[in-house]
Order: structure tokens, then sequence, then C-alpha cells
């Protein structure tokens, strides 16, 4: 990769509680990647926004309802040092982006990570009316018109700010949705240079990657096609083609939305967990119809966590003694965890201990801690309906049982935010509230207000157990269980996101209620489950100690949680990913896609435009399955034979494929060769099934052609297939 290296875009960035431009678990794991990035030297800028308020800060009133305040941000004042971004002359840098027909100013701020430097963008500028100096006051404003205001700013005048310092990156990594009008700017700036749009176009794809992290079309930001035109009008002809071209590149329905322009223009996706690969196959199923979900483009970089950042000094000190040397550089090797399993008992429940003890004064909390005791459960994320902050509550006669027993006492402890507009998330704290009132629950049901880094950190360290119960498989990823098992606190979650991958049997415990019915039913079963494992395996061995009064089991299971995590899921190891995976190959492409005058780009554009030109003249004519078991090319396989009508495309441009599910929700391809010409553009393939041993029906079979190229980064990149069906 050259002197450009990454550039990472993202909403919000949590670094530290004390610069407030982060809501949960996206702008958390932003930080992290960007610390990660520092600790392993990778040639990284990120790019954001200065948000004057930040997110909330909330208070909860005597009612339980959450109200929102937002304190000016000072960031002269930020622990952080935060400085303004100068030009040569020692002038704040400016960048200008056109939004709604007005010019809107933005400066930008620089915060120093090691070795990465994370600019933000602000347009509180005295030359901006007072409208658009408040346009980035908030994170995620519920105002479509702001938000579709700061996007622009983030992507248009992200990347105008990149220019203007001189940096030209190899790679720009969309972080979510919010900042894919980056993607129009870059095609702006080749035009102006003279670049045809669609060379443009793909030049500015194969040098782009998206990361998605939500796995429910809700999540996504959809903006009318009227606001677009209101907003974007004054960008369409700036680009070097029509309206319709652009909006082409959003449009999903009726509507433009955000994650659509990022998948378009990008050559590498990913989710953020195996199973959200699957699950956001799933998604963009919808816009690719004719493309099985096992073949949309979607590849998965686990989250993980930045260690540094989240262990508490009690374990750090621990580890240290413990651990080889030099264990926090080389965090993504089981080997240097194995050390762990010989920490003897004792001290690793005490360091547990003092981290609890710590938690338990730190958030004030009216906990009386001796022995080990209570047993603490924490749930702490945002209040949204999906995450089931209640599911524990569901049979309130069970749980105040399992909360009240005086030999082994148990206390819940929650934290959490819902966002403004989110009125039912807000229902679920108000309701929280008032059953933490009720008599049985006093003293057992805790809630810590304004949650942030801060709490987070504490939380992490501090609880016995991490609670996770979301709606399966509506968690993208989920982080917070990744940095309680670094502490030695155990999981007990739903199988989704991460989890699905870092539970073994053996580090924690897997809530297995239902995979399918409807959400009710999956509620009733998820919290039989939770309350069975509650009464009959976590309470017991929590609260089984030896003669020291130390729980040994627990202990052995604290051992193997982070034996078995801590390797895995951590930033270290996420960012290796991404740099081997995406940011390595993409550099390589986009540069090849660049060199010699965009040469390479252009010639892709010129094929692409062929493909579609004259893609209505292909079809699959007639495809069968050969009842006598033999063709010319497959001899006691299964054989398949289709006439296929290729119009003007040259049939080496094409894969011809019959295609089948194997009954496991996987499929199986044959490919399929050219054995006769019959006419100009029509010809005979013939295949055999791959495997003998599968069993074809005629209803599960079909004959696929897709363009190809070996400039394609899938063979799915246009996005293209024709199909027929057997007879």
């Amino acid at each position: 990769m050259s002197n450009g290296g990454v550039a990472y875009f993202s909403a919000e960035f949590g670094l530290d509680e004390s610069l407030p431009i982060y809501s949960g678990g996206l702008g958390i794991l932003a930080g992290d990647h960007i610390k990660a990035a520092a600790d392993m030297n990778v040639p990284l800028t990120g790019v954001g926004i200065f948000y004057g308020n930040g997110y909330f800060q909330q208070r909860i009133d005597e009612g339980g309802s959450q109200q929102h305040l937002y304190p000016t941000i000072n960031p002269e004042v930020s622990s952080y040092p935060v400085r303004l971004v100068r030009d040569a002359e020692g002038r704040p840098l400016v960048v200008d982006v056109m939004i709604g027909g007005r010019q809107v100013y933005a400066k930008a701020w620089s915060v120093q990570v090691g070795s990465v430097t994370l600019y933000l963008l602000n347009a509180d500028v005295e030359s901006n009316s007072d409208a658009d100096r408040r346009l980035t006051d908030t994170l995620y404003p519920s105002e479509q018109d702001v938000r579709i205001s700061q996007e622009m700013i983030l992507g248009i005048g992200g990347a105008r700010l990149l220019a203007a310092l001189g940096i030209r990156p190899d790679v720009w990594h969309m972080n979510e949705g919010h900042p894919a009008f980056l993607t129009l700017e870059r095609i702006r700036m080749l035009s102006a240079e003279g670049v045809p749009f669609e060379t443009a176009r793909e030049a500015v794809k194969a040098s782009t990657v998206f990361t998605t992290h939500t796995p429910v079309p809700a999540g996504h930001d959809v903006f009318s096609i009227d606001m677009v035109d209101r907003y974007f009008g004054d960008y369409y002809w700036q680009l070097g083609t029509d309206r319709e071209q652009v909006l082409s590149l959003g449009r999903a329905g009726d509507a433009f939305n955000m994650t659509r322009l990022a998948v378009s223009m990008s050559s590498k996706v990913n989710g953020v967990s195996k199973l959200h690969g699957e699950v956001t196959r799933e998604l963009f199923h919808r816009w690719m119809p004719h493309i099985p979900r096992q073949d949309i483009p979607v590849e998965s970089v686990t989250n993980g966590i930045h260690i540094g950042t989240w262990l508490s000094a009690g374990m750090k000190e621990l580890f240290d003694r413990h651990l080889p040397s030099d264990w926090a550089v080389r965090t993504a090797e089981p080997n240097v965890w194995a050390a762990v399993r010989d920490i003897p008992h004792f001290e690793l429940w005490e360091a547990h201990q003092r981290a609890k003890s710590e938690m338990v004064r730190e958030l004030g909390l009216p906990i009386a801690s001796s022995g080990g005791g209570p047993l603490i459960v924490g749930f702490a994320r945002r209040f949204a309906t999906y995450k089931r902050a209640l599911l524990i509550f569901r049979d309130l006669e069970r749980l105040a049982h399992i909360l009240g027993d005086p030999q082994r006492p148990v206390c819940l402890v929650f934290a959490g935010k819902a966002h403004p507009a989110d009125d039912p998330g807000q229902e679920l704290i108000r309701r929280l509230v008032e059953l933490s009132r009720e008599d049985r629950f006093k003293g057992s049901v805790h809630i810590i207000e304004n949650y942030a880094m801060d709490k987070a950190k504490k939380l992490v360290q501090g609880v016995d157990v991490w609670l996770n119960t979301p709606v399966k498989p509506m968690e993208a990823s989920g982080t917070s269980g990744q940095k309680a098992a670094i502490n030695g606190v155990l999981n007990c979650s739903v199988l989704d996101g991460w989890w699905a991958e870092g539970y073994n049997g053996r580090n924690g415990w897997a809530i297995e209620g239902a995979t399918d019915g409807d959400l009710e039913y999956q509620s009733q079963q998820d919290s039989e489950a939770l309350y069975r494992l509650l009464e009959e395996e976590i309470i017991p061995l929590f609260y089984m100690r030896d003669d020291r009064a130390v729980p040994t089991e627990w202990v052995n299971l604290m051992k193997e949680s982070i034996c078995s995590i801590a390797p895995v899921f951590n930033t270290h190891r996420m960012v290796s990913d991404y740099w081997h995976k995406l940011y390595v190959p993409t550099s390589i492409r986009g540069n090849r896609f660049a060199a010699d005058n965009f040469e390479v780009a252009s010639r892709v554009a010129a094929y692409k435009k062929f493909i579609r030109d004259n893609w209505s003249g292909v079809s699959v004519r007639k495809a069968d399955i050969l009842a006598d078991r033999s063709s010319r090319i497959g001899l006691n396989k299964t054989a398949f034979r289709a006439e296929i009508g290729l119009g003007a495309i040259w049939h080496k441009d094409v894969r011809v494929e019959a295609v089948g599910s194997d009954g496991r929700r996987g499929i199986w391809k044959a490919k399929l060769e050219p054995v006769q010409q019959l006419a100009k553009g029509l010809y005979v393939y013939e295949g055999a099934s791959p495997d003998v041993s599968i069993n074809i029906w005629k209803s599960n079979v079909n004959v696929r052609v897709t363009p190809i190229s070996p400039d394609f980064t899938t063979d799915f990149e246009m996005e293209l297939a024709a199909w027929g069906i057997t007879e």
C-alpha cells in the first residue's frame, strides 16, 4: 500500500468519555478500530463530525421518563487534545459544501491517537447562517433535513478536507452508510478532471470498502427522492451524467437508501460477524432477487475490542505478572493467553473482587458486597426494543424468588439510553424504573443513569455475569460481552452476533430458547431458558465455594472465557483481518484501475455498458436434466443440457451453470460448457453435477447465466443474472 493509506469515515467515534461524539456500539467500535490501527502502525486517517452538543446526556425523572440534556462540548477544554486544523498560512482550514442550493462551511478539528489522526468537521462557522451553524450540533438528529445535511458534510466535506490536506487515500472505508455521499464527491472530483462518469464510477468503486452493522431494514438511512433532489440537485450535472444515473446508485424502491448507495459503490462489502454476514446477504437479496442470497457478495469480519481500553487496572497488573512481558502487543496469539490457566484461582478471584468493589463504589450502587456476593448480573446497552431489556421480567414472581433468596442473593444492574425519537425504547426505561420500585425488587434491581464509556468500563469490569437477550438474529455483532469477557466476567447470551462464534460450551452460557415462531413465543421460550440457567447452573456455581471462599469451578469458567475469547475477539485481530482481507486487495485493485490514466477503469466501464445494453438479448431457451445420466461431459453423474441465447455477447464473457438447493440452506453449482453453436449467438451448453451423491429434483434445479470478467471482484458485481426453468 502506498503512502495514501486508508481513510476511515464514520458518523461517530468513541475514543473516551471526555469526547462524547458517540452514541453506542458503532462509535465505540470506530474508536477501538483507530486505536488498534495506531497500535499496529496501520496507515489510517479517521474522518468524522465534531458534534457541538454530542449525543444527549440522560436524566431519568421521578416518573421514570428519560430527559435529554445537550450540554455544549468545548473542544478547548476536552481532556483529549483536540486542535483546530489550520492551512499553510495558519488560518483555520475551512471546506464548503453546497447543501440545498446554499453554501455551507465547515471547519475541522483534529485528534491525535498515536500515529493515527482523526479529523472532525463542524459547521459552527461565522460565515454560516444561524441555522446552518447548528447543523452539526447533535448526533443522529431526528429531523431528516438535518440528517441529510450532516451526511453531506461528512461524506462530501470529508472528502474535500482530505483533498485540501493533500491526503490521497488508497482505500476509502465507510463505516456504515452515513458517509456514502463521499463516493459521489469522489466521482465529481474525477469528473472535474475530465474523467467520464462511468470510468470515474469504476475507479471510485475499485478503491472503496463498506462495512454494514445494521441487520434490520429500519436501521438504514433512507431519504425521499424529493429530498435528495432538493439537497443534491446542484451536484447531478457536476458528476458528468444525468439525474437518473446518480439516483440509480442509491435507489431502493421509491426512495434513496444510503446503504444501497454504499453497496453500489464498493468493491468489498462486509458484515461484522459470521451470522451477520448471512443476515446481510438475506437483507440485500431484496435488492437483487435474481441472485440467490448465498451468492450475494458480502464477506464478514467479526468485531473485536481494544483490550487496552477496556481492561481493568487490576486485571492488567495480574496479566503483567503472569503473561509474557510483551502480551499487550501480541493479544491475537492464543498461546500468549494460555498462561491465564496457571494464575492461582485465589489471585484471579481477588482481582475480580477488587474490580467489583470499585464498580459498586464508583457507580454509587447501594449494594453491600461481602464474601464475593451478591451475584451481580449486568445488562447495559442501547434501549431498543429488539434488545429485550425486560425479557428477564416476564415472570415477576419467579424472578422475585430468584433475586430474593437470602442465602444466595442476586442483583440486576441496568444501564442504557433510548434514542430521543424512540418512544417504545423510552417506555422500556420507564417500565424498568417502575419495576425497580416494587417492594419485591427493591435493593435487587438497580438502574445507572447516563450510560457512557466511563460507566461502561466499570460495569464490564465489575459485574459477575453479562446478560444479552436480543431477538435473534437482530444483533449484528455486539462487543460489550467481549469487554466483559477479558475482565473475567462470564457471558450469558442468546446465540446471536459474536457469541454464536465465541461460545464453546465451557466459557459462559447460551440462552437456547426458540429460533422460530412469533416474537411472543420466542420471548416465552427464551425467558424460560434464562430462568432455568440462573436457577440450575449460574447461581449454584457462583455460590459453590472452597475453604478459601473461592468458587473454584466458577473461576475455571473465567479462565476458559479469557483464554478462548481474548485472542480472537480483539481489535488487533480484527484490524489484521481488515488489512489482509479488505484493505490490501482493495488498494491493489484501486491503484490498478487508476493507473495509466484510468485505463482499466475505462475498459471495465465500457465492458459493463456493453453488457448492460445487450443483456436483454440473453436467455435460457431450454434446459434439461438428461434422463440417461450421460452426456459428452460426464458419465454416471446427473447431466444437464441447455440452449443459451447470448445475442451480441461473447460466450467467454458469461458463466453458465446449473444451480440447485442442497436441502441445508446452501446451494450447489455445476458449470456448463459450450459444446455446440446452433446459430449466431445461440449455443448448446452441457455439464454434470459436481457430486454424484446430490439428490437432484427438477423443482430444485435451474440454469443461470451471469456476466464475468477477470476485472470483477465477484461474479455478481454487475448484479445481473438470466435464469431458465428446467423441463
